[in-house]
């Protein structure tokens, strides 16, 4: 694939990786194998709330095409099969779920040095169809999206974005909610790593006059322990220490509290990730 700017859904991805990636306050425990064929195996284990769940999944990857199949506790089967560079700078990526028959869908990216656009759609008789185009370079990038249901002859969504990005830092915002919000992101990193960064978000709902600012950062402790914090003007504060017990292998507790009703019992989760 040609160096682009990248996808519309790229646009403050890496904000939002770092206020949300590895939060939770549930139990869960995976596990991957590889076997000599190269198929990968990788079983979770979740418990939410009072709720047990379980899954198996698999991952194989022949010449251009990746073929991941998951199966669940719930008997439904997610088969995923991506297709790379069936034409030039082309991605395809085809899932469907079974039982759930109407699920099948197909997705289509190209990416140019200047430009990247998707289109997806349902594979049934009335689809949802998605469409997004990114121009620009990997430095700066314009980008917009739009989903259209042919049922009901009505869009569904209508976005649109900008992000700059440099090697020390990365801004963005986004007009979402067919411009009923906007979404302003900045992520610095303090070391040539990135392994330690801080990062600032600034939410606004204009139909219903809310404001969300929240605050972040990682720290690496040393080179298997990290540690992360977020606080928000709402007084929800998160935190989370992650280590690597063997080489990929990691362990991550993290915790949830309303600093303004401490009387509440804090949101606790722990996961657990081993792999070869």
């Amino acid at each position: 694939m040609s160096k682009g700017p990248g996808l519309f859904i790229d646009i403050g991805k890496k904000a939002k990786d770092l206020l949300t990636r590895d939060y939770n306050s549930d139990q869960k425990f995976s596990i991957s194998t590889y076997s000599s064929s190269g198929v990968a195996f990788t079983s979770t284990a979740l418990k939410k709330g009072g709720v047990h769940a379980a899954d198996v999944a698999t991952q194989y990857k022949y010449k251009n095409a990746l073929f991941d199949v998951k199966i669940a506790t719930d008997s439904s089967v997610l088969t995923t099969v991506t297709f790379t560079e069936i034409l030039p700078s082309t991605k395809a990526i085809a899932s469907f779920k079974v039982p759930d028959y109407n699920s099948a869908k197909l997705e289509v990216q190209y990416f140019h040095e200047h430009a990247t656009v998707t289109a997806a759609a349902a594979l049934k008789q009335n689809p949802l169809i998605d469409i997004t185009a990114t121009l620009g370079t990997p430095v700066i990038s314009f980008g917009a999206e739009a989903g259209y249901d042919t049922s009901s002859k009505t869009f569904t969504k209508y976005n649109a974005g900008i992000s700059v990005t440099k090697p020390d830092a990365s801004a963005s915002i986004i007009l979402g909610d067919k411009g009923d919000s906007i979404k302003a992101s900045y992520v610095h990193h303090l070391d040539e790593l990135k392994k330690s960064a801080a990062v600032g978000e600034v939410y606004r709902k204009f139909s219903t006059n809310e404001n969300t600012i929240t605050v972040g950062g990682l720290y690496a402790v040393d080179h298997t322990t990290t540690v992360k914090a977020k606080l928000n003007n709402h007084g929800t504060l998160g935190a989370l220490i992650q280590h690597e017990v063997v080489p990929k292998s990691l362990v991550t507790v993290s915790s949830e509290i309303d600093t303004k009703a401490l009387d509440k019992h804090p949101r606790f989760g722990l996961s657990l990730a081993l792999k070869p």
